[in-house]
């Protein structure tokens, strides 16, 4: 049977790395000097990233497919579903994808950049899926690096070396690094039953919602005191307005699910992460006009 396009996207998780690659982009335009960069050169940047996490969404699919049928949401992936017969071919051709993100950013972009591009898929398909899903709630925590690593690449690609990146660029990093996990707790939440029947130990099957719902609410109200702060280090009041209203609204939807914990409030609070990030980017997109 044929592979459609829609299967493809899903083995390769598409939609997830063009998000990834938006973020890289933001991370271009939060340095200094990203407006300069030659439209080439972003190209080349969104080219490396989205194969980069092509390869990791593959063999995280690859790794997963022995246990993703004990999951409503991921048992119709193809891998499981049978569309899709694993081989040998597979990793090699995540391997292949993966080199060539890396030694393409490398050739355009510098060392620095490569290694930032390279260590987002790392992290998400080896640290993440292989090393820490399954042991603990710390998983999606540390697996949250590979959103940072995504903006520093892009960071990188402007600053030219990357490795004295401006404070706006390293705040910025820091704002994906604590976005990720109170938006996946949240949908960890509403999908409880799921994590708990595949024996994945998120942070609401371990403690139960009213406790994971409270954790959510600190880390949100972390997150949103840290993503005001580049505004102090150089960028415009377009990002400011952005970064309070999309974090208004977080904490207003985080509040509510720590005062009625379940699926529906989990699953509000989702969608207003998925929100503030929106905003937070065209607030740093607004960086390339202010330039």
């Amino acid at each position: 049977m044929p592979v459609s396009f829609g299967q493809l996207c899903s083995v390769f998780k598409l939609r997830i790395g063009v998000a990834i690659a938006f973020t890289a982009l933001a991370g271009l335009a939060v340095t200094p000097g990203g407006s300069a960069v030659p439209l080439w050169k972003v190209a080349v940047l969104v080219l490396a990233v989205l194969m980069a996490s092509a390869s990791a969404g593959a063999f995280n699919q690859y790794i997963e497919r022995d246990y993703d049928h004990l999951m409503a949401r991921t048992r119709n992936r193809p891998f499981v579903t049978g569309a899709l017969r694993p081989g040998w071919h597979w990793p090699a051709l995540m391997a292949t994808l993966l080199t060539t993100a890396v030694t393409l950013a490398g050739l355009a972009l510098g060392s620095i950049a490569a290694l930032h591009v390279f260590l987002g898929a790392f992290f998400y398909g080896v640290v993440y899926t292989v090393w820490l899903k399954r042991r603990g709630w710390i998983n999606i925590v540390i697996g949250g690096l590979a959103g940072s690593f995504a903006v520093l690449a892009g960071a990188a690609s402007a600053d030219g070396v990357g490795v004295a990146l401006a404070p706006a660029s390293w705040l910025f990093a820091a704002v994906l690094f604590l976005w990720t996990p109170p938006h996946f707790w949240s949908l960890a939440m509403a999908k409880c039953d799921d994590y708990a029947a595949a024996g994945i130990p998120m942070l609401p099957v371990v403690v139960g919602d009213r406790r994971a719902a409270q954790v959510i609410l600190a880390h949100t109200l972390a997150l949103v005191g840290v993503s005001l702060l580049p505004a102090a280090f150089g960028l415009g009041p377009i990002y400011l307005a952005c970064a309070a209203v999309g974090g208004a609204l977080f904490c207003w939807r985080s509040v509510r699910l720590a005062l009625a914990p379940g699926k529906a409030t989990a699953m509000a609070n989702f969608y207003a992460s998925l929100i503030q990030l929106c905003l937070l980017l065209v607030g740093a997109y607004s960086e390339f006009w202010l330039q």
